[in-house]
């Protein structure tokens, strides 16, 4: 088998609130400070506490993911606030049961209101409507486990080419 890596990157779309509550945190420890500076130094912690808020929040809600397909072993890495990054799976892709997407009948009695299995879910997707996301079945310590990626075409025909049986394309 030849040597191959693909390295895809999947940056997850922010939910609606979360600017504004951006925007209103800083602001806030923006209007305590000058409040603190004026009238009472009291006020300076309620400030420092937004600040911290906001630093924390911003990690959180900034998330990547990473998908790495090299020689049959796929590794998952989220990445929070571009900073901070995480392996969060490491799979061997010999222990996959299928790919398909979200809609296919090979992952029907994996879906959450009809399916007649319940496994434990992973959701590293974009939450883009525009881009379609993947259902991967797969073993990961002899548990079965449910992912959900966002998966492109060059890694998909990759899978494909060495377990045609398992990958269901669009």
């Amino acid at each position: 088998m030849n040597d191959y890596k693909i390295t895809q990157q999947v940056k997850r779309k922010s939910k609606r609130f979360a600017k504004p509550l951006s925007i209103f945190m800083v602001v806030m420890a923006v209007v305590l400070v000058i409040l603190a500076i004026i009238f009472d130094t009291g006020l300076m912690l309620p400030a420092f506490l937004f600040a911290v808020l906001y630093y924390i929040f911003s990690i959180n809600t900034d998330r990547e993911y990473e998908y790495c397909l090299e020689n049959g072993v796929l590794t998952i890495a989220v990445i929070r606030g571009k900073r901070r990054r995480k392996t969060a799976h490491t799979l061997m892709m010999q222990d996959m049961e299928v790919i398909a997407p979200n809609w296919h009948e090979a992952v029907a009695k994996y879906r959450k209101n009809g399916g007649t299995e319940k496994l434990k879910k992973f959701d590293y997707t974009s939450y883009d409507d525009n881009i379609p996301y993947y259902t991967m079945i797969v073993y990961e310590n002899k548990e079965k486990i449910k992912l959900l990626l966002d998966l492109n075409d060059s890694m998909l025909e990759a899978v494909k080419r060495v377990y045609p049986q398992k990958v269901y394309m669009r």
